[in-house]
């Protein structure tokens, strides 16, 4: 038992230990083991729910690896503490290595929920007693979030360890190897086909959140996306369309913790605040300044942490009269000595709540806007500018006050749509991935140094007097995917390290 206690959570992830001994087989009459757990439908809708649960711990730190590692954010840098430097801070300048443990914290977070729907997906399948229809649709939603982890992790890493079955030996687990992306592309359709057909339109107003038809269209359009497929995509992204969903004529009200899983979201991830539950969100605790103390988020007794604060370049992207910039970020705040700190910050999840650090906001994943972003970039690339393109293009900018573009050619297109979700989507969580969708490597890295430069030569925020080191934001090719954590080959000799870490 101590080999297997020393392994790291991939392995533990996908590993059903059993040990023979007397003394490790009694009952704890306290808990519910596996064998008598899962008998019937609300059991497993109980195990469900807790892989819901785990989109919080993901969701929690995504900004870190999809905000921070691009042009849209920085940090409150603090020259009196540098303990995150080798963390996470390593994304925000470019010094990421394999030994840095977000990286592992990341990977592991992503394998033990996979663990968890693989097996739940195992109990599933060989329950006699569910209801079949209650048994598609919970199929359906475990294979749309398995898919939606695998789509990460392989635009993170690119190939990654492919998993769909829990393992019973320890033995297994050090020969997984990994597998190509191409395979791993593959699954992910293969699991978003089958939640397409499993899954309903909507549901009722108690089991509102729940991943449907449209959520997942909606991945598998941007899969094909990711893929260059555009004739498969926007089919794909067309299926949307009547199902219900419509812009919020405020573009805020997709952010208002009073009006959650409304006619724009497509899927969010879920929390509750204002309880002792466990399930609050505190992102504008994370994203405010460190020093504004309670003057932004109404509790001085939580110290805000000043991170994912918006570049100058993010601030300098938005159009003169542009309704989403005042709603996204702020370019600073007044202290409680009344005087205006210029240190921006995202102001898009800054909503009133009852107890320090326990907000109600949901984490948007897919919205309404990015999938009429993703068809006009798909017919775009596919035939050119036509009238249909701009519409989904423009619909998005009525909404935000802006004059409608037209009589443009591919390119400038292609670079307008990029723009607009960069600016419609800030703060989500789409910036790395569509910086990486749309460009090479050596694209990514020029793209990246040039941002660089304007950075250092001017910093979002003052550094203290600390200089940047050398090697902070010098970006190379590699960088376009992660390094797969140095503890997992260390524990396992089979897998390879992406090249350049």
């Amino acid at each position: 038992m101590k080999k297997i206690t020393a392994i790291s959570i991939i392995l533990l992830s996908l590993i059903q230990v059993s040990c023979d001994d007397d003394f490790l087989v009694t009952t704890d009459p306290t808990r519910i083991g596996t064998d008598l757990f899962y008998k019937d439908q609300k059991q497993v809708e109980q195990a469900l729910n807790g892989v819901y649960g785990q989109l919080q711990t993901i969701s929690n730190n995504a900004y870190i690896f999809q905000e921070f590692t691009s042009d849209n954010t920085t940090l409150d840098f603090n020259p009196l503490d540098r303990g995150g430097a080798a963390g996470w801070e390593a994304f925000e300048f470019s010094t990421v290595n394999s030994g840095n443990g977000e990286i592992s914290n990341l990977w592991n977070t992503y394998y033990a929920g996979l663990y968890n729907i693989n097996f739940t997906l195992e109990k599933l399948a060989a329950s006699t007693t569910i209801d079949p229809a209650a048994k598609t649709v919970i199929e359906g939603q475990l294979k749309f979030i398995r898919a939606y982890y695998y789509f990460n992790l392989v635009r993170y890493f690119g190939d990654v360890v492919l998993v769909t079955t829990t393992l019973e030996k320890p033995d297994e687990a050090f020969d997984l190897v990994r597998s190509p992306e191409a395979e791993i592309y593959t699954q992910i359709e293969t699991d978003l086909k089958e939640a397409v057909t499993a899954l309903p339109n909507s549901y009722d107003a108690a089991n509102a959140g729940r991943v449907t038809k449209g959520a997942a269209l909606s991945l598998l359009g941007k899969v094909y996306l990711t893929k260059k497929q555009y004739p498969e995509a926007i089919s794909t992204l067309q299926q949307v369309l009547p199902l219900g969903y419509a812009l919020y004529a405020n573009y805020a009200d997709n952010f208002d913790p009073q009006k959650k899983n409304g006619m724009e979201s497509i899927f969010e991830v879920q929390y509750q605040g204002g309880n002792d539950l466990g399930e609050w969100s505190s992102f504008m605790y994370t994203f405010a300044p460190r020093l504004s103390q309670g003057v932004i988020t109404g509790f001085a007794s939580v110290a805000p942490a000043g991170r994912n604060i918006p570049t100058n370049d993010m601030i300098a992207a938005y159009e003169t009269g542009d309704l989403r910039k005042d709603i996204s970020l702020k370019t600073g705040y007044t202290n409680a000595k009344g005087e205006f700190v210029a240190i921006p910050y995202v102001n898009k999840y800054h909503y009133p709540h009852t107890i320090a650090g326990r907000t109600d906001n949901n984490w948007p994943v897919l919205r309404y806007s990015d999938v009429l972003l993703m068809l006009a970039e798909a017919l775009n690339e596919q035939s050119g500018p036509t009238v249909e393109a701009y519409d989904y293009l423009n619909q998005v900018r009525r909404r935000a006050g802006l004059a409608e573009l037209n009589g443009l050619n591919k390119e400038t297109f292609r670079e307008k749509v990029l723009q607009e979700r960069r600016v419609e989507l800030a703060f989500e969580n789409h910036r790395w991935f569509d910086l990486k969708r749309t460009k090479t490597p050596a694209e990514l890295a020029q793209f990246m140094n040039e941002y660089a430069a304007k950075e250092k030569a001017s910093p979002t925020v003052d550094r203290g007097g600390v200089a940047f080191n050398a090697l902070d934001y010098v970006y190379t090719d590699n960088e376009y995917v992660l390094p797969i954590p140095a503890p997992q080959i260390l524990i396992n000799d089979k897998l390879t390290q992406n090249p350049g870490y």
